[in-house]
């Protein structure tokens, strides 16, 4: 599974817990204390949030933050699947990084 893949599950997931509850985009970044736009950017699968916001975004929707990243056909204790999607929020985390770096502090 590559990275792009988790993108879609947590997006998807995101956007399933966020409508079971009956939730607006406003309410969720609201109760998440994030932007509407950035949530959008998340549930459509273009960006990644930081590991305290995604916490956030999981108690918003009174879920564990794993349960984001489940597949229909996971039971949720697969842990290369948990590991790679660490590895793959580690990284975009990074990368992000490194371009605050380059634009502002270069």
């Amino acid at each position: 599974m590559e990275g792009s893949e988790i993108r879609e599950i947590l997006a998807q997931n995101i956007k399933i817990f966020r409508e079971h509850r009956k939730l607006s985009q406003a309410d969720l970044a609201a109760n998440s204390d994030i932007s509407i736009p950035f949530l959008s950017e998340i549930e459509r699968g273009n960006k990644w949030p930081f590991p305290d916001t995604l916490a956030k975004i999981a108690n918003a929707l009174n879920v564990k933050t794993h349960e984001l990243f489940w597949e229909e056909t996971q039971s949720g204790k697969d842990r290369n699947f948990t590991f790679m999607v660490a590895k793959e929020i580690i990284v975009a985390q990074k990368e992000a990084a490194d371009s605050v770096i380059k634009q502002y502090l270069v």
